[in-house]
């Protein structure tokens, strides 16, 4: 995938795997600006249901103007291929930053503030995210906090219920 074109958009390197999707950094050709493409996993690609919470993952974040929410831009279909473009979130995930020892009391506080400010807008929405946690966070070097990965959220009209519904982490 590194290397190659999808539509308008040059795949430039693998930032981050999941057990969704596989997210790439790539160049826009068109506007010029580097994105973050998230493709279905190759054993999802073809299956419906994955192709359905993959939608409702774009669905869920482009409702929703906040600053402390990774923007989404569009959802492409190419082929058997689906997947979102998004804001390319320059960073570290919280987890990452975690695993290098304690963040001190004003940061932690900062970024939790700062996803708690995230979370009301999309509860605002009627949107939950059920999936918050510290791979889910993305924070720039200037603590800048960005909630990722609606996933698994629910939206608001939309049954989640039976045997296949996920109810989050």
């Amino acid at each position: 995938m590194i290397g190659t074109t999808v539509s308008h958009f040059r795949v430039l390197e693998k930032i981050g795997e999941g057990g969704m999707g596989v997210v790439y950094r790539a160049e826009d050709l068109t506007l010029h600006r580097q994105v973050a493409l998230k493709f279905l996993a190759r054993r999802a690609i073809g299956r419906e249901e994955e192709r359905q919470r993959l939608l409702r993952e774009a669905q869920a974040a482009a409702a929703l103007d906040h600053p402390n929410i990774c923007p989404v831009y569009a959802v492409e279909e190419l082929g058997d291929e689906m997947f979102i473009v998004m804001a390319l979130a320059e960073g570290t995930n919280l987890k990452r930053r975690l695993a290098a020892g304690r963040l001190p009391v004003p940061e932690a506080t900062h970024i939790a503030l700062q996803m708690a400010n995230g979370l009301a807008a999309a509860h605002a929405r009627g949107i939950v995210h059920r999936d918050v946690k510290s791979a889910n966070v993305m924070v720039t070097e200037k603590g800048h906090a960005r909630l990722m990965d609606f996933g698994l959220a629910q939206l608001p009209g939309i049954e989640q219920s039976g045997p296949t519904a996920v109810l989050g982490t």
